[in-house]
């Protein structure tokens, strides 16, 4: 079991989401996170999930989102260079004695307190998921009170990405690594 990042392109219409959601608990697999947000042009939306699984049951499931009508384009960034973050709002205990130590570990992270109370902080932490993680075991320790996480948002990397083929690199190399790239993203 392998986890893949799945950037869907979608119309903005009723029920697209029940229906891709519906692929996966057709099959019997599991949403680890699922992200919707408007897209760049009117009347669409970007839909990330964030799944496990062997390959051929990814693939067929790859399949199934290209046939819905209103899915625009999907795409498993799995194997490219992509970026992703998660956003998290974390509500922590806080009293005068500790109050310090937080901010200081949120400053370590380059998180922000975003609300304040006498009895507890609020933290806005920003990161890939481990990240994430890593600030929730530090604060840990305090009594987190509560924590809201949007799940994993990612985009394709622009192709002269750090993991793009060297200039060097024989031409028939790069022209393959270019068409793969581009005919993912189209």
């Amino acid at each position: 079991m392998r986890r893949h990042t799945i950037s869907l392109l979608v119309e903005n219409r009723f029920g697209v989401l029940a229906r891709i959601a519906g692929l996966f608990s057709g099959r019997g697999f599991n949403i680890d996170s699922i992200s919707v947000g408007e897209g760049a042009e009117p009347g669409t939306s970007r839909i990330t999930i964030l799944t496990q699984g062997d390959e051929m049951i990814v693939e067929q499931i790859i399949k199934q989102l290209n046939r819905v009508i209103d899915v625009l384009r999907v795409v498993d960034l799995t194997d490219h260079s992509f970026i992703n973050r998660e956003l998290a709002l974390i509500k922590v205990n806080a009293n005068q004695a500790n109050r310090q130590e937080i901010v200081q570990i949120s400053e370590i992270f380059r998180a922000k307190i975003v609300d304040i109370s006498p009895k507890t902080l609020t933290i806005e932490a920003t990161g890939n998921e481990d990240k994430i993680d890593a600030i929730m075991g530090m604060l840990r320790p305090f009594g987190l009170r509560e924590v809201a996480r949007t799940g994993r948002v990612a985009l394709a990397r622009d192709f002269k990405s750090k993991d793009a083929p060297s200039p060097e690199a024989p031409e028939s190399v790069w022209e393959k690594e270019r068409k793969e790239i581009t005919a993912d993203l189209a």
